[in-house]
């Protein structure tokens, strides 16, 4: 049962489904959930699913390389390939059967996302312009909190919260990328570290966190957040800045971590500057 956790990346999925929650609430004003707003986050934990189970299985090559002590359960041989193919399908089919009670749209924007996430390693990875991939991952990965205010009638509201998110997870995915690198170039990845260089790749991440934090004043204030949003904020701008100078300074290693911790304080903050 760990191992199956693992694979499709629970605590990920919570946090997806928490995200469509509060841009449920962001749209909304308040703490309610409607129905639609709970099918919503069981589709993006059933889309998430199958496009986590996916990607490791593209993965699975690269993911012995860079994590050969225990791996991950289906690098290390500990579920079957046939096994986690049973996942995708089944994680699939949840997300589509959800999304359908919540409307038309959504279950195109849910088969829109896993279409980026099944073209994301074979393809977006090895063929794309460098780069690339990190942004459309960053565009899924940040899609929670507009999902969740398309599922309530009000996806205008969720572009703030999107904007924020997505951009943030574009400087993780970077920031992966690096840990990555040695797996990626043994299956010819081109991804940012390899086109330009451990260094350069490093500058980029650390120039775009550094633009998150005025993005992050600019975007709210324009949308007339409360000041709850930018008390709570200044946590996870804390947070992103220090990432941007240990980057340029070298040090590449825990950066994910620090930048999902900013994440889940990022939330609470857009939840806190709408929700009375």
């Amino acid at each position: 049962m760990i191992d199956v956790l693992r694979l499709v990346r629970a605590h990920n999925l919570l946090i997806a489904a928490a995200g469509v929650l509060a841009g449920g609430w962001i749209a909304r004003g308040a703490f309610t959930t409607p129905r639609e707003l709970a099918f919503a986050a069981l589709a993006a934990a059933g889309f998430g699913a199958a496009g986590n189970v996916l990607n490791d299985i593209w993965d699975t090559a690269a993911d012995r390389v860079n994590r050969p002590a225990g791996g991950r359960p289906l690098a290390a041989g500990r579920i079957a390939r046939g096994t986690a193919d049973l996942y995708v399908v089944t994680g699939a089919l949840v997300g589509v059967a959800a999304a359908g009670l919540v409307s038309g749209t959504a279950v195109l924007v849910g088969l829109g996302a896993l279409a980026v996430m099944i073209v994301y390693s074979p393809v977006l990875k090895r063929r794309a312009v460098p780069g690339g991939g990190n942004v459309a991952v960053a565009l899924v990965a940040g899609l929670p909190l507009f999902y969740g205010a398309l599922a309530v009638g009000r996806p205008a509201a969720g572009l703030v919260p999107w904007t924020l998110a997505g951009w943030i997870h574009l400087v993780r995915e970077i920031v992966k990328d690096l840990d990555d690198a040695p797996g990626d170039r043994a299956l010819g990845r081109r991804t940012l570290p390899i086109a330009l260089g451990p260094r350069r790749a490093e500058r980029v991440a650390a120039a775009l966190a550094g633009l998150f934090v005025p993005l992050s004043l600019v975007l709210p204030a324009l949308a007339h957040y409360r000041p709850a949003y930018f008390l709570v904020a200044l946590f996870a701008q804390v947070a992103v800045v220090l990432v941007a100078t240990r980057l340029i300074a070298g040090r590449a290693r825990r950066n994910a971590l620090l930048l999902k911790g900013a994440m889940l304080v990022g939330i609470v903050a857009l939840v806190a500057g709408r929700v009375t």
